[in-house]
């Protein structure tokens, strides 16, 4: 038989979001090939079809074959940590190892009246300049006490020290610090992120959200081309960001339950600072992962709890939970259940890269500086102790005096906070095995490594099988 010389693989240049998810829909539900497909978009309304086959019949597929770019600059970094909370996402932060944040300025939250702003900034100043000095003193440590290898150029030499020195000061960055994110999403990510980020508890993130949806019944700010189309990014899309009342609603139902139910004798208990547990109960995973972000509990107490509940108690924190729900909301993510719950202690800093795994569930408690702060090796060994803590002393305890929410902008991302990260075994295999090498932060090597030792004691066979590269073998020049 002779070779058929048809093509099999036509590549698309870059289109419009919503006439890409209109072409690719069509093309789904067509026996023409996609060259017919787009040529008859061309002709069509690519509104109309959204509106019904997406906002109206929940064709949520439809949604994820449109992507948007998007980029988010002058941002703090608590706004950006919110906006990279979601699982089918792909995007990139600016680097608090690569680059120099002590002349960045900071973002003062909209919460602040003229005299909390003044305080804020007062202090965010202070922590700005002690993570200057921080890093000019770490960095002569490390240049006295580590030889240029002959085989390394002097500007690599310095472009190392430098990044390990950052990842000593930047301890001393805090949550206000203004950032860059850049991202892809599909429309359907895009349309959820906006929902959640409108019902958020920070003003900063509640305006943003307002200003996606601008952004999208607009036309693209950057263009790649200057003769491309003049059409909006994705002006469906902006008529249907309501803000998702049901997040904000379920966290305040289970709060005011927790507040009636529970007794502070709990809190008493304390575990290890990485702890792990492999559920056997599905409900009992789902009722403790409800109330986690609203208790300052952990884990492991909170599972325990619910496991000596009736049935009917059980029930009664799920049917909180799911009141406001309506035909038009998911399950909550907290109902999503995995083999393996770790239950991390750690400081903000390491959680920012943690954060990045996409593969798990996470949830975090309300960020405070309830454990405390890291302080890094160098710093002592530096002889930089005392400087270092009276910085963060400082911060923290006019912290204390701000108002909530804003006052987390001022928390460093020294503080310790507690986060639950939700995986299967794969997942857990590849963090060990990522973030405990030489090249990586300290901070969550040890988190990776420990990871490793709690799988170990639970899962021995499966244990064996990760790889991880113990903290105290180190390379300060890699990165």
């Amino acid at each position: 038989m002779k070779p058929s010389t048809t093509q099999r693989v036509l590549t698309l240049s870059p289109m419009p979001p919503e006439k890409c998810a209109f072409a690719l829909a069509r093309y789904s539900r067509s026996p023409d090939s996609i060259r017919d497909s787009i040529e008859w978009v061309r002709t069509h309304d690519s509104t109309k079809f959204l509106e019904s086959f997406y906002f109206q019949y929940g064709h949520a597929s439809i949604a994820d074959l449109g992507h948007v770019a998007l980029c988010f600059e002058g941002i703090s970094e608590l706004a950006a940590t919110e906006i990279e909370d979601e699982q089918l996402w792909d995007g990139q932060a600016r680097s608090s190892r690569y680059q120099d944040f002590s002349k960045s300025g900071f973002v003062t939250p909209p919460e602040f009246d003229t005299s909390q702003a003044a305080v804020y900034q007062e202090a965010a100043a202070e922590l700005l300049a002690g993570y200057n000095e921080i890093h000019a003193k770490v960095f002569d440590h490390l240049a006295g006490n580590l030889p240029r290898p002959e085989t390394m150029t002097p500007a690599a030499y310095q472009r190392n020290v430098k990044a390990r020195a950052f990842d000593v000061a930047r301890y001393l960055l805090c949550f206000g610090i203004p950032t860059g994110v850049g991202q892809v999403t599909s429309i359907r990510t895009l349309e959820r992120q906006v929902r959640r980020l409108k019902a958020s508890e920070y003003e900063e993130l509640r305006s943003l959200a307002s200003e996606i949806s601008e952004a999208c019944a607009a036309e693209p700010c950057v263009r790649w081309n200057a003769n491309d189309d003049h059409e909006a990014v994705a002006p469906t899309l902006a008529r249907h960001m309501d803000a998702d009342e049901h997040v904000r609603r379920s966290r305040e139902d289970l709060c005011a339950w927790a507040a009636q139910n529970l007794t502070a004798a709990y809190s008493a208990a304390s575990v290890d600072h990485v702890d792990l547990i492999k559920p056997t109960d599905t409900m009992t995973d789902i009722v403790a992962t409800l109330l986690y972000p609203v208790t300052p509990w952990p884990y492991r107490m909170l599972y325990e709890m619910a496991s000596s509940w009736t049935t009917a108690r059980r029930n009664e924190v799920i049917d909180v939970a799911l009141q406001s729900r309506t035909k038009r909301d998911e399950l909550l993510r907290n109902f999503r259940s995995e083999p393996y719950v770790f239950d991390i202690v750690m400081d903000i800093g390491a959680y920012r890269d943690l954060h990045r795994h996409r593969r798990c569930q996470q949830f975090r408690k309300e960020y405070s500086t309830h454990f405390g702060f890291e302080t890094p090796a160098l710093i002592m060994e530096a002889g930089l102790s005392e400087m270092y803590g009276q910085f963060l002393s400082r911060a923290s305890n006019t912290a204390t005096t701000l108002p909530a929410p804003g006052a987390q902008y001022l928390i460093p991302f020294a503080a310790r906070s507690r986060f639950l990260f939700k995986m299967d075994f794969a997942e857990a295999e590849y963090i060990a095995r990522l973030r405990s090498g030489v090249k990586g932060h300290f901070s969550y090597r040890k988190i990776a490594w420990e990871m490793k030792q709690k799988m170990t004691s639970i899962e021995p066979e499966l244990g064996a099988l990760m790889e991880a590269t113990p903290p105290w073998v180190e390379d300060p020049l890699q990165r």
